[in-house]
């Protein structure tokens, strides 16, 4: 771990410190914690109505298909994706009655949503370089859009159900209403749409849609710190632990079995993947669990503890992959 990665993530940190200073002094306001007028909450809702959409619209409208490399892709996506749903399943059944309808999807994502962007773009582009951090992006392309939407469909069907009663029918019709009209859905698929006509985006809205996507990651980072603030630490720290050790630990163990032993993934393409899977909890785990009114103050801990922990974690993996299966560094 260099200094300036390190200096990375101590920045991020301080972003998160500056949201807690914000939400601790009330001066944004001072609803009530979980209220519709408590400001984090309004955040989160402007994170996901207004300026997430817009990052993955333009996003999917303007992903090159064609050049993406799928069999990399898939050695990430694959073990990831079965991961997450085997997390969920287990969460699932596990869950208690009194317990939240949705916590086994936010448990899920807390457990297995990478933090990509503030911690991954550094990380990769200086430990692998150029040729690294093109394929660090090409998996970044494709991440919101696969895990978002999984979980989106898991969570919307385990709400359809329990309003519909158990009916086969309604249950079907209601989560494919929901999941497909949704602030995280509609936005994908209107932009694979466009994609699809190969038109560009006029000029003065990809601008504008730019303009609206570069809020989503300062607007993270205080949303984390000012949910601190307002939900404070979770009452029991076993669940919290089990899922940041399951992010920092276990994801990474999973990905790197199947990707190097199943797949036969090797060097740099392999080390860039089990270094995205090793990534802390992104903050999109925590806009999700907002919009689902379920654990916030879980999911707000394991994103700052993880990524404290990830300074410790990450010297580990780069030491095995190095000693595993040696790349070339950029």
């Amino acid at each position: 771990m260099t200094w300036a990665i390190a200096a990375k993530l101590v920045a991020i940190l301080v972003a998160v410190a500056i949201g807690w200073i914000v939400g601790r002094m009330r001066w944004l306001g001072g609803g009530e914690a979980g209220s519709d007028t408590d400001p984090a909450r309004v955040l989160a809702n402007a994170a996901f109505y207004i300026f997430v959409p817009a990052l993955l619209f333009r996003t999917t409208a303007r992903l090159d298909t064609s050049a993406l490399p799928w069999a990399f892709l898939g050695a990430f996506f694959l073990p990831a994706l079965a991961l997450v749903a085997l997390l969920y399943v287990i969460h699932r059944w596990r869950r208690k009655p009194e317990e939240n309808i949705v916590a086994p999807s936010v448990k899920a994502i807390t457990a297995g949503f990478g933090n990509t962007l503030q911690v991954g773009l550094p990380v990769a582009a200086g430990v692998f370089g150029e040729q690294g951090l093109a394929l660090h992006i090409a998996v970044v392309s494709l991440h919101a859009l696969c895990i978002l939407t999984l979980l989106t469909t898991l969570v919307e069907l385990d709400l359809a159900r329990e309003r519909s009663g158990g009916h086969l029918g309604h249950t079907l019709l209601q989560t494919v209403r929901n999941t497909v009209i949704h602030p995280v859905v509609l936005p994908v698929l209107a932009g694979l749409a466009w994609n699809a006509t190969g038109l560009p985006i006029p000029a003065v809205a990809d601008e504008a849609l730019q303009s609206l996507g570069t809020a989503v990651v300062p607007l993270c980072l205080t949303l984390i710190g000012m949910s601190l603030a307002y939900y404070g630490w979770p009452r029991t720290w076993n669940g919290l632990l089990g899922m940041v050790l399951t992010k920092l630990l276990v994801m990474p163990a999973v990905v790197l079995a199947i990707a190097h032993w199943g797949l036969g993934l090797t060097g740099m393409p392999l080390a860039v993947i089990v270094m995205i899977a090793a990534l802390p909890t992104g903050s999109n785990a925590l806009i999700f669990a907002q919009r689902y009114r379920a654990l916030e103050a879980e999911v707000t801990a394991a994103t700052v503890v993880s990524t404290g922990l990830y300074v410790a974690t990450a010297p580990i993996w780069l030491a095995l992959l190095a000693w595993l299966s040696p790349w070339q560094g950029g």
